[in-house]
């Protein structure tokens, strides 16, 4: 148990901790009905559709699997071909953040251990972990295609947040003012549900928990909103 609380191995042993943590966060939001992985998800830009077979023999090639420069990416930012490498939008994110975290806690304290036997004393955390982040990637990659696999594709019908505009959502969490997003939640085409940041368009207008509104449109992570209407809420229906 010290030695997890070595300034040598701190950075793991947190990893850990906040992925355990993570865990029970998850639970408790899910019976809350809050569904904290799919308001990550929507956080998130949206991602480049980056299908690479998995070949499941032990020579994987894991550095030909993606050619970030590969006309089917398009314009897309650095950031979004990564986090599409990564799986994200295929995979829930905190399901990939959650193997993320357990990969680079628990590989680190082994390499650790491993160098403690060979050399008498660990290295600082500073070598390690830049290293162990960058291995634990292709890992979180095998296995975010892996579990794609898994997952119906019923469960993983693919929206884009421009789809959400001009859908009704519900105020869910917090009070939304003009410069103040509250979270909401809307049920997309395929009849999944998603959490999303939500402030009103019209100065003035205040949308507390439970009241409806219509997505006028999108900025970044946060929508904007105006009142549902008793016409809009029946076209909606």
């Amino acid at each position: 148990m010290s030695s997890l609380l070595q300034p040598e191995n701190v950075l793991f042993t947190t990893a850990i901790v906040v992925m355990l943590g993570i865990a029970v966060l998850e639970g408790v939001a899910t019976l809350l009905g809050m569904g904290m992985s799919s308001f990550i998800d929507n956080m998130l830009p949206d991602t480049p559709d980056v299908d690479v077979d998995l070949d499941v023999d032990m020579d994987v090639d894991l550095d030909a699997d993606v050619d970030l420069d590969a006309p089917e990416l398009g314009h897309a930012s650095a950031l979004s071909s990564l986090l599409g490498w990564l799986c994200i939008g295929k995979v829930p994110a905190l399901v990939l953040l959650v193997v993320l975290l357990t990969v680079f806690g628990v590989g680190g304290l082994i390499v650790q251990s491993v160098i403690v036997g060979i050399i008498g004393s660990p290295l600082t955390a500073w070598i390690v972990a830049p290293v162990m982040f960058i291995a634990s990637l292709p890992v979180v990659r095998v296995f975010g295609l892996g579990f794609a696999r898994l997952i119906p594709k019923e469960e993983t019908s693919a929206v884009t947040r421009d789809s959400f505009i001009g859908r009704v959502a519900t105020i869910t969490l917090g009070t939304a003012r003009k410069g103040m997003p509250a979270q909401a939640k809307l049920t997309d085409q395929h009849g999944q549900t998603h959490y999303v940041m939500v402030e009103p368009d019209i100065d003035g207008d205040v949308f507390d928990a439970g009241d409806q509104v219509l997505l006028v449109s999108g900025e970044s992570a946060v929508f904007r909103a105006i009142a549902a209407t008793g016409a809009v809420l029946d076209t909606d229906s």
